[in-house]
């Protein structure tokens, strides 16, 4: 799964990169959690890309209540296009979230490890979303939120965890945020796990478990705990 990221890359990265503007109220941000604000980038039928917050743990339209969205943070690349909650939002509602690095554990000695995953050569990451807007039915209040896709770990990554984040390449962008493509023969390409060549990790403080805790020093490398390989 994917459970804690990170962004801290300069809005003129992110504008680069993505060919979008970004908000103006972006800051650096090194712990990343489930139900925060992420930034996004999406663009609806005839309309330009756009970068908006939407909340993490997608809330689908038929919901009941918010709570639903604690557990529809990530949703399984393999089944993605056939399951209620998120079958509606494949199909034309993908988005990208970019991503300085996400954090893996490992367990080892009766605790956990965590990592730092980082791009090999690139900027940033662009994690392939899916997102909706989901309408309060208490408060009539509109909610925008998304969750992360996951895909099996790539070979460099099976040694921290089994799943790892889907990882979109440049150059289908284009194709994952069209919501005139829905054929998930046509999106399949793009939910296979990223090249090992393009991603490295490190091991950085447990005070990273505490989503209270933010800071730079959170992605600073450190010595791993015990013998973790």
């Amino acid at each position: 799964m994917c459970g804690r990221f990170a962004l801290w890359n300069p809005p003129g990265t992110i504008s680069r990169i993505f060919k979008v503007s970004v908000p103006l109220d972006l800051s650096p941000r090194y712990n990343i959690a489930p139900s925060q604000k992420i930034l996004t980038i999406r663009q609806q039928a005839d309309q330009p890309r756009e970068a908006v917050y939407c909340q993490w743990g997608l809330i689908p339209e038929w919901a009941r209540d918010a709570t639903i969205g604690y557990n529809l943070i990530n949703a399984r690349a393999e089944s993605v296009s056939s399951k209620p909650a998120f079958k509606a939002a494949f199909r034309s509602q993908r988005c990208l979230i970019p991503a300085s690095g996400f954090y893996e554990w490992k367990e080892a000695n009766n605790s956990k490890q965590p990592f730092l995953v980082l791009p090999e050569a690139d900027d940033l990451f662009a994690l392939a979303g899916l997102w909706n807007t989901w309408t309060d039915p208490q408060t009539n209040t509109a909610i925008a939120t998304c969750a992360i896709l996951t895909t099996e770990a790539n070979s460099k990554l099976q040694g921290l965890h089994h799943r790892m984040p889907v990882i979109v390449n440049s150059s289908y962008f284009v194709r994952w945020l069209d919501p005139s493509v829905s054929d998930a023969a046509d999106l399949d390409p793009i939910m296979q796990p990223c090249s090992p060549d393009t991603i490295s990790y490190q091991p950085v403080s447990p005070t990273v478990n505490d989503t209270r805790n933010e800071d730079e020093s959170l992605i600073e490398p450190v010595k791993a705990q015990g013998h973790l390989f």
